[in-house]
């Protein structure tokens, strides 16, 4: 039986909506989803290559073949963890949730560049945590780091189901249909919902109990 994992997104944690609704529909067919904490005690130092990282020694830590599935951030984590050498051959799927594709093209410009530029300068923004209720320094680093990584990298042939809101104004359906575009072995599903996808519930479960044979 393959190992599920699911990946929380950006300035969420473990305890999200999304990730919790995921594991209730799991645990109703009395399978364990796993939903390890990107956060690691340190937001503030978050890093696309420590979550990368981090899911990558999770996979490798145990012999079952795994399914990823990942939330707006961790859904580019995911795909990204797929891609690494040593891990691809290990995964079975991947289910995407509104994946944040083309993440510092659309979120930069949102900031704006006096921003930016005070966030480089002084080295860390101050980002509201969902979850922690509270703002919470983050290193220019988190920035610097995502520069390295490039969507049109990622071209592991793992069969991927990406959910996407068409009312999405955090990462935009577009991110998503050009990735699928030049993939064939990723099957896009458009939704009427937002990023947060909480209204669509159902049909998310649906999709994904399909795709993977539950």
């Amino acid at each position: 039986m393959p190992q599920y994992l699911y990946l929380h997104g950006f300035a969420s944690s473990p305890q999200s909506a999304k990730a919790q609704a995921m594991k209730a529909r799991f645990a109703t067919l009395g399978i364990p989803l796993r939903i390890p904490n990107l956060n690691q005690g340190d937001f503030a130092h978050l890093t696309l290559s420590r979550q990368i990282q981090q899911v990558s020694a999770l996979i490798l830590a145990q012999s079952e073949p795994t399914i990823l599935i990942g939330s707006s951030l961790g859904g580019l984590t995911a795909a990204w963890v797929a891609q690494q050498p040593a891990i691809s051959d290990r995964i079975e799927k991947l289910v995407l949730l509104a994946p944040a594709f083309q993440f510092l093209a659309q979120w930069l410009p949102r900031l704006g560049p006096e921003a930016i530029a005070a966030w480089r300068t002084e080295g860390t923004l101050s980002v509201y945590h969902y979850t922690e209720q509270r703002q919470i320094p983050l290193d220019y680093r988190f920035i610097t780091d995502a520069q390295s990584y490039h969507d049109e990298d990622l071209r592991a042939n793992i069969p991927t189901l990406i959910l996407h809101g068409t009312h999405d104004e955090t990462i935009s359906i577009e991110a998503s249909r050009a990735y699928a575009a030049t993939r064939p072995w990723v099957h896009l599903v458009e939704l009427p919902s937002d990023h947060a996808l909480t209204d669509v519930e159902k049909e998310i479960w649906q999709h994904t109990q399909a795709f993977l044979n539950l």
